[in-house]
This record gives C-alpha cells, sequence and structure tokens, in this order.
C-alpha cells in the first residue's frame, strides 16, 4: 500500500475496531453483572414481603394472613412464583400465579442461608431462583421453612438484547464520527505533503522553477534542500554550456584559420579538396557532438510534449523527401498521450525511424503509441524487407550495422547515444516480413539509452 493517507486511515480504524469491540465486551459484561444484581435484590424483597406475611401457629401450621403485595404472584402464568416448604422438603404454601407452572424451589437450607441461583425446569424452562431458610419460633418449638421466589429468564434476557442492539448502535455511531473526525484531521495535518507533491508535479511539467509554498517545521528541511539541488543543478548546467560554448569557440577558430589557409593556395588540387573536405567533416563532427553533449545536460524537469503534432509534422517532412514512393501512412496515436522530454530529441527520434521506414518501406507505415505501466511505447511499422531473424539481435549491438558505414558527418557511435530503445523486430511470417521497430520510455522520462537503427 503505496498511500501514506490509506496506510494511516486503515491503521487508525483497525485500532478504532478493536477498542469498539473490546469496550461492547466490557460494557455488556459490567451490565449483565448489574442486571443480575438487581434482580437478586428484587426478588429477595419479594423473599421478605413474604415472610412478613406468614403466620406458624404452636404446631407448625404456616398460613398466610395477608395475601402478597406483589400483583404478579396472584396472577397465573404472570412469570413469578413463590413458594414456602417446610423443614422436610414439603411444600406448605405456593402462590397463585404458581398454578399449572412447573416452577422451581428451594428447600433444607438452614435458618439465615440465603441462595441465588439458576434453576432449570424440564417443562417451563429456565428461572432464577432466590431462597431464603429460616427457623420459626413458637410456644410449640421452632420449626424450619425455606421461602422461595422463582422468576422467568425470558425478561433478562429481552433485557440483555435490548441493551446489546442500543449498545452497538451507539457505538458503530460514535466509531463512524471518529473515523470522519480522523479522517479530516488526517487530511489536514497531510495537506503540507500534498501540497509538496503539487509543487514537484509543477516542477516536472517547468511550470516553476523552486518550491515556494511556506511549510511546517518537518517539512522545511526537505523544501530548502530540494531548492538548494534544483540551484546548484541549474548553476551545473550553466557552467556546462558555457563551457561548451567556449570549447566549441576555441575548436571552430583552427578550423577557420586552416580554411583560410587553403584557401590561398590552389583551388584546384587534389590536396586543398581533401583538406577541405576533412575540415568540412571536423566540423559536423564537432557540431553534432556539442549538439548530443548539450541535450544531455538538459534538466529533467521539462514540460511534456504531445506525441502526435510532433509524428504529423514529421510525417510531412517525410512525405515530401519521399513523395515520388507516394507512401500510405497509418497514424493511431491518441492526441492525450505526451513525451516528457526535450521537443528536439522526439523529434530527432522519430527522424531517424521515419526515416528508416520511409526508405525502405514498400507502400504503407504505420505508426502507434500507447501507454502502459507509466512507459510510453512508439511503434513504427513498415511492409518492407525486414531483417532476417538471425540477425535481429546482432543488429542492436553498439557498431553493428548491415553492410554499410555510416555517414562521414556521422561519427561512429552515433547509433547508440539517443535516448530511448529502438527496437527493430523481423516477423518470421513467411508472406510478408515487415520491420518494427519499438520506442520504449517511461512515461514523462528520457533518461533512457536508445540504439538508433542501423543503415542496411
Amino acid at each position: 500500500m503505496r498511500s501514506l493517507n490509506a496506510r494511516v486511515t486503515l491503521g487508525a480504524g483497525l485500532v478504532l475496531a478493536v477498542f469498539i469491540a473490546l469496550s461492547a465486551v466490557a460494557l455488556e459484561r459490567a451490565f449483565r453483572d448489574s442486571a443480575r444484581s438487581a434482580l437478586q435484590e428484587r426478588l429477595l424483597a419479594q423473599v421478605y414481603l413474604l415472610m412478613s406475611a406468614a403466620e406458624v401457629d404452636a404446631q407448625g401450621h404456616l398460613t398466610m394472613g395477608n395475601s402478597p403485595s406483589e400483583p404478579k404472584l396472584e396472577l397465573p402464568g404472570s412469570g413469578l412464583y413463590a413458594a414456602i416448604t417446610d423443614g422436610e422438603g414439603h411444600v406448605v404454601w405456593r402462590s397463585r400465579s404458581a398454578v399449572a407452572v412447573d416452577a422451581p424451589n428451594g428447600s433444607g437450607l438452614s435458618a439465615g442461608m440465603q441462595r441465588f441461583d439458576e434453576a432449570i425446569s424440564q417443562k417451563d424452562g429456565e428461572f432464577f431462583l432466590e431462597s431464603y431458610g429460616v427457623s420459626w419460633s413458637t410456644a410449640g418449638g421452632s420449626y424450619p421453612f425455606t421461602f422461595s421466589v422463582a422468576e422467568v429468564f425470558e425478561p433478562y434476557r429481552q433485557q440483555l438484547s435490548i441493551y446489546r442492539r442500543s449498545l452497538w448502535g451507539w457505538l458503530s455511531a460514535m466509531a463512524v464520527l471518529l473515523l470522519a473526525a480522523q479522517w479530516a484531521i488526517l487530511r489536514w495535518g497531510l495537506r503540507p505533503l500534498r501540497k509538496v507533491a503539487d509543487e514537484l508535479t509543477r516542477l516536472e511539467r517547468g511550470q516553476q522553477d523552486q518550491i515556494a509554498g511556506k511549510y511546517p517545521t518537518e517539512l522545511m528541511r526537505l523544501t530548502e534542500n530540494l531548492n538548494t539541488l534544483l540551484t546548484h543543478e541549474r548553476a551545473q548546467q550553466k557552467r556546462y554550456r558555457d563551457a561548451l560554448a567556449d570549447l566549441a569557440h576555441s575548436l571552430k577558430t583552427p578550423l577557420a584559420v586552416v580554411r583560410a589557409a587553403m584557401s590561398e593556395t590552389k583551388p584546384d588540387t587534389e590536396l586543398t579538396r581533401n583538406l577541405d573536405e576533412q575540415v568540412d567533416r571536423m566540423d559536423r563532427i564537432v557540431g553534432y557532438h556539442l549538439q548530443r553533449a548539450g541535450a544531455s545536460g538538459r534538466s529533467g524537469m521539462v514540460v511534456a510534449q504531445p506525441v502526435l503534432p510532433a509524428v504529423e509534422r514529421m510525417l510531412v517532412a517525410m512525405g515530401k523527401v519521399y513523395a515520388d514512393k507516394r507512401i500510405e501512412t497509418e497514424v493511431k496515436v491518441d492526441p492525450s498521450i505526451r513525451f516528457r522530454g526535450d521537443e528536439g530529441d522526439l523529434m530527432e527520434l522519430l527522424g531517424n525511424v521515419l526515416d528508416n521506414a520511409f526508405k525502405w518501406a514498400n507502400g504503407r507505415i504505420r505508426i502507434t503509441a500507447s501507454l502502459r505501466d507509466s512507459r510510453l511505447n512508439l511503434t513504427v511499422e513498415d511492409d518492407g524487407p525486414g531483417i532476417p531473424e538471425a540477425d535481429a539481435q546482432r543488429v542492436l549491438q553498439r557498431g553493428a550495422n548491415r553492410g554499410h558505414q555510416a555517414r562521414d558527418d556521422q561519427p561512429r557511435g552515433r547509433e547508440d547515444d539517443q535516448r530511448h530503445d529502438v527496437e527493430r523486430l523481423a516477423d518470421p511470417h513467411p508472406v510478408e516480413r515487415r520491420r518494427k521497430k519499438e520506442v520504449k520510455s517511461r512515461n514523462g522520462d528520457d533518461r533512457h539509452n536508445q540504439r538508433r537503427h542501423q543503415p542496411r
């Protein structure tokens, strides 16, 4: 994952999700314990009410003097049930709500002993059961009893379910709000980095010379160092161009002196003609190498050039040069495709490849350009004889040729000093052999070596 914003957002989202989940589990557990404790206290209060309403005579017979104050105990099937058992475990009293209900009850508890637990009835399901043992003293002696109150489990389960839904709803809403706030804060915090990236893009396109924005302290050293690097690069280029100009002057002046000295001799002599030819050749060689050195010293911060206009201009020029061949051309280049580099380099590259294509084509040439994996792919195809498959790799080697020498004004190695890879591939089709040259360069980057087409 290359995006810093996405990394931080994803990391914070995962941490927040874990925190929300653990918080929900802890809060739900706390609520469950609190609800259970409250239920226990409520059932114990019902036990105390039963004890206050009970009466025991001297023979140990228990009667309920007043009806229990809880209305649910009088309503059959209400979910709240009460029972009183004697020391032998026999039920001596049961609430009206327990009619036709197999509600559990406690028994055998010693005086003062209290017990709260969950009980299961095979017929009516789960219950919470609160039991309390007492020893009732009368004139005839003391009699043990166990007072029990049971409540069905379903209201407690529904209470937990309602709380759980409410809890997760609120926590989810809080998580969304926190993520939105974090995203906004992150956008605000990373805005200087996006601004630096935008300025670097403008630098690459040649729309500005330096990083001019004001940035936080953490980025000041970065921007200052980048500006220093750019200033140093431009100063180096200026010194380089000045040195080239001095070199051109120092070389051309002696050549001019030699040419002037030769003009004073007889112009028809073979020696004069040979010297004049060699002086012209040296002059062209010096000019060519100075031109290439000047091109190689250019900065990568250049404006991207549209490819289609350059192709069209070069086709017009080649059409005039090879008008007698009546070549049919087909261009498949999207107008949005651009070449990040010097326009002169692009024109020279197209001129080299198209000149070869026009020279060897029988009647048809096709030019296509596309972007693939952020790389510019420029392909020139013609219906000429092509290159034998055995020589396809050899001709790409430095200094290799097809049996013809380079022009005298083009020194050896010029074929290898371009900036892009020009590959000439042979199509082994048995009927028609077409020659294909591919120019591959990173989109916007012209810093690759080109092996220029070798003369055949």
